[in-house]
């Protein structure tokens, strides 16, 4: 088993996150409205924007095994969270595509990508996952 990250916590609801086999590093803070600054990304705005990650990357895996691109690609990620418990309950997803005239198909094998990507596949099914698309 090889270890991921490794995590250090800094004080004031803040952590230091490491990426073990890069060294990348960068910091979380609790949100502001759970006791934190807000400085940084919270744990849960880290899951929500995986899931916007997540599907343009498997997105930019099809297009290149397919012969088109989605370069330029851009996300809007939404957070909404839910109390008893506090939970994240829905996240959003705006994607803009580049004007690229994508043919049926391509567009097809994009909106596929989003429902089958590891994270969103991840993620408990009451966690409700908007998408949309904007070609």
């Amino acid at each position: 088993m090889v270890i991921t990250s490794e995590l250090e916590y800094l004080g004031n609801l803040q952590l230091k996150a490491t990426h073990v086999k890069s060294g990348q590093s960068f910091i979380t803070d609790a949100p502001v409205d759970n006791n934190g600054k807000g400085s940084a990304f919270s744990p849960t705005d880290l899951l929500a924007t995986s899931l916007g990650l997540c599907m343009i990357t498997i997105m930019g895996i099809a297009a290149q095994n397919s012969g088109f691109s989605i370069d330029g690609t851009k996300a809007r990620v939404t957070k909404i969270m839910a109390s008893d418990p506090r939970r994240v309950s829905e996240i959003i997803v705006e994607l803009d595509f580049p004007a690229n005239n994508y043919t049926k198909r391509e567009k097809q094998i994009i909106r596929q990508c989003a429902k089958l990507c590891p994270v969103s596949q991840s993620l408990h099914s009451e966690l409700i996952q908007r998408v949309v698309f904007n070609f």
